[in-house]
């Protein structure tokens, strides 16, 4: 029966990658938009992180994550003669995270939970939580952080646990996995605080793994500082003039968020803010477990000293604890005393969580860029009040559509840049707003009594799959009200945007 259970929730995890949900903007604009710009050569839109005086994100975890299966998919599309379009490109990468996911997600707490019965616990709790139905499927920095710091304990357990041989090649496997951790997150070694501790006394066992490490890992510092540099610099890396010319992103990445300034931009946060309320937005019902019912051994404190490490750092968002989540969910028991209650709870949770995040968040963005892509007339898309749309979705297209977030832009405001971009009603090229169907704002546009208003919104698409939670006002419309707009009028809107003139 446990068996046709994890089955069930395997075969779930693949339906979420079919569902074009879209958590963060990070998902996309941290991988596909770059690789898919090199792969494809669409054009493409990079974010500040690669486009500052300072790059503080590596393309070297990009490449080699995200760069073989795409090529491959261009190298097959070219050899049946057909045109790569952006919507297989997504759901080829979303099969990548789940390939990811099940396969070495699950194999690592299979060697790190040697006890049968704790390890059938811990995959059957990873495998029913809706992070890795929805967050673990997606294109997360943090998601590839997970895998790594898994497969991390995973080598470092083999180690302590062959004292007899010197172990080259898991020296060189550590190594790589390392660097490649940090520089996909400069985050990623608060979690192997705990394990490396434990490490080091089985490093002195046989001498030649401390240096064997040391060299791997500056073998593959030295090949991911080249790729970082030829990428920004567009010259590749000399050795003699190194430290002028070597673009360190992980060193870049630390400054900028060492700087307080820095993080205000994005967001200041009380530092209890991931134990208090991002940890038990991830896991619920799990917390209470955490205290009374768990086993405190490497992956508990491995998950706990992780979350107090990132703890002191300002900006603090949920997916920063992704790696935690596996790690946590592995060390805990269920009471036998309050199994079955503590499971409908669970399981309560987990659906109405997936509900959520996995079918309405945002969930509207990807269909709706999807359908523009088909609108050979539009020339101008300008987003209101969503995420930030990927524009890599558009392809070849990108280039002919001018897209413009003004992301949470006051009203009066977006309607002047509303006015200043629209052209006269029944010109040419075509001029769209896309807003949340829930933005009453709009409502005094769209429902007019003038006769010969200025200007003209008319509704060519309504996509009902979608919630902004960014939109919840409680505190100045009230905790009803606010639901009553923001569910009940769910749904994002395509309004074609011109001027009466």
């Amino acid at each position: 029966m446990r068996r046709i259970v994890y089955l069930s929730l395997v075969l779930l995890r693949l339906y979420f990658t079919t569902v074009p949900s879209y958590i963060h903007p990070d998902e996309h604009f941290q991988g596909p938009e770059i690789i898919t710009g090199a792969i494809f050569g669409w054009p493409s839109y990079t974010t500040w992180e690669f486009t500052s005086e300072r790059p503080i994100r590596s393309v070297f975890p990009l490449w080699l994550i995200y760069g073989p299966p795409l090529t491959l998919l261009r190298w097959i599309s070219e050899g049946l003669g057909y045109d790569v379009f952006p919507l297989p490109v997504f759901y080829v990468l979303r099969i990548l995270m789940f390939a990811l996911s099940f396969v070495l997600e699950d194999w690592a707490l299979h060697e790190l939970l040697p006890v049968k019965s704790e390890r059938a616990t811990a995959l059957m709790l990873v495998a029913s939580s809706y992070v890795t139905w929805t967050f673990q499927m997606h294109n997360f920095s943090n998601s590839i952080e997970t895998i790594i710091v898994l497969w991390c304990l995973v080598l470092m357990r083999r180690m302590k646990d062959n004292s007899e041989h010197t172990q080259f090649r898991l020296c060189i496997a550590l190594a790589f996995l390392g660097v490649l951790g940090v520089f996909n997150r400069i985050t990623f070694p608060a979690f192997l605080v705990p394990a490396a501790v434990q490490l080091v006394p089985h490093l002195a066992v046989k001498p030649w793994r401390a240096p064997a490490i040391l060299l791997a890992g500056l073998l593959t510092t030295l090949v991911a500082v080249a790729m970082d540099t030829e990428y920004y610099t567009g010259n590749r890396l000399r050795l003699r003039d190194f430290f002028s010319t070597a673009v360190m992103t992980p060193w870049n990445n630390m400054a900028y968020n060492l700087d307080a300034a820095n993080l205000a931009q994005h967001g200041l946060h009380p530092f209890w803010q991931h134990f208090v309320a991002n940890l038990p937005q991830l896991i619920g019902p799990a917390i209470p477990l955490l205290f009374i019912s768990s086993r405190r051994n490497t992956l508990f404190w491995s998950g706990i000293t992780g979350i107090a490490i990132l703890s002191c750092f300002r900006h603090q968002e949920p997916r920063f604890l992704l790696p935690a989540v596996p790690l946590l969910l592995a060390s805990v028991d269920i009471p036998k005393r309050f199994t079955q209650p503590w499971v409908y709870a669970w399981v309560a949770f987990n659906t109405l969580a997936a509900i959520v995040f996995g079918f309405y968040h945002q969930a509207g963005i990807i269909p709706v860029q999807t359908w523009i892509v088909q609108q050979p007339e539009v020339s101008h898309v300008i987003w209101w009040k969503t995420y930030s749309p990927p524009r890599w979705l558009l392809g070849e297209r990108n280039v002919h559509v001018n897209t413009t977030d003004l992301m949470g832009m006051s009203g009066p405001s977006m309607i002047r840049q509303l006015s200043e971009s629209a052209r006269c009603h029944g010109e040419g090229d075509v001029t769209l707003l896309v807003a949340p169907s829930s933005a009453t704002f709009l409502d005094a546009y769209t429902s007019s009594t003038e006769e010969e208003p200025t200007l003209i919104l008319e509704k060519l698409l309504q996509h009902r799959q979608h919630i902004g939670l960014d939109d919840l006002d409680f505190g100045d419309d009230g905790v009803w009200p606010t639901l009553k707009r923001v569910v009940g009028r769910r749904g994002l809107t395509v309004w074609r945007v011109s001027r009466n003139c």
